[in-house]
């Protein structure tokens, strides 16, 4: 088969059945169409999934990594980009619509396509209100394969300057397992107990994983 005629393929299921109709690597595949059009795109697609060991792993790695791959050029990686980037606008505009605590599935959603692939570990603090709605998706940094630091300091100064009446704290495990650690456990009670003097609460600390999330407040752990 042509590559034309296995875009036209992949096009008339599309049309037909929206996303669900196509396999990872083929949907893949025709996004890499449309940023090479003369060029047969499926095994590159294969490769790419093989590569970072899905379609979420995928997404989320970054420009460079993606960039290494034999076949892959500035236009194709930012086709793959603005897709993870558009995806993420959708999820996170959906958080900041309502009450987070009344939305927490739109929250985990956003959350674990944003982190569960990531190499590294991310640390962010979400910034609520008095009413719950979101002010600030703060992204406090990145660490290593395995640590990121989160400084109790600089936690509560910044939600300070925002006015923060409640935070929720985030981060992900590489491994894959969202399981606490006794480091996890410990900073995230040091953080509420600086925050109960000065009135700013510690709704949940959620830790994402390729295989899951845990929320310490519902594991009993605040």
């Amino acid at each position: 088969m042509t590559a034309r005629a296995s875009r036209a393929r992949l096009r008339a299921r599309l049309a037909d059945g929206g996303g669900d109709g196509l396999l990872d690597h083929e949907l893949i595949e025709y996004l890499l169409a449309l940023a090479i059009p003369r060029r047969d795109t499926k095994a590159l697609a294969k490769a790419l999934l093989r590569e970072f060991g899905g379609i979420g792993g995928l997404m989320s790695a970054d420009w460079q990594a993606i960039g290494r791959v034999p076949g892959m050029g500035d236009t194709s990686v930012a086709a793959i980009k603005i897709v993870q980037a558009t995806a993420l606008r959708m999820l996170r505009n959906e958080v900041a619509a309502r009450p987070v605590l009344g939305s927490w599935q739109a929250l985990l959603d956003y959350l674990r396509a944003d982190m569960a692939f990531l190499t590294v570990e991310r640390v962010r603090v979400l910034h609520l209100n008095s009413r719950n709605m979101l002010i600030r998706d703060e992204h406090m940094g990145d660490g290593s394969i395995d640590q990121a630091a989160i400084y109790v300091r600089e936690v509560i100064r910044r939600a300070i300057d925002l006015g923060s009446a409640a935070l929720i704290l985030v981060h992900n495990h590489p491994s894959g397992s969202p399981d606490p650690s006794r480091q996890d456990i410990d900073v995230t009670r040091q953080i509420i107990d600086a925050g109960k003097r000065l009135g700013i609460g510690v709704h949940d600390h959620v830790i994402i994983g390729a295989q899951g999330h845990v929320s310490m407040r519902a594991k009993g752990l605040l």
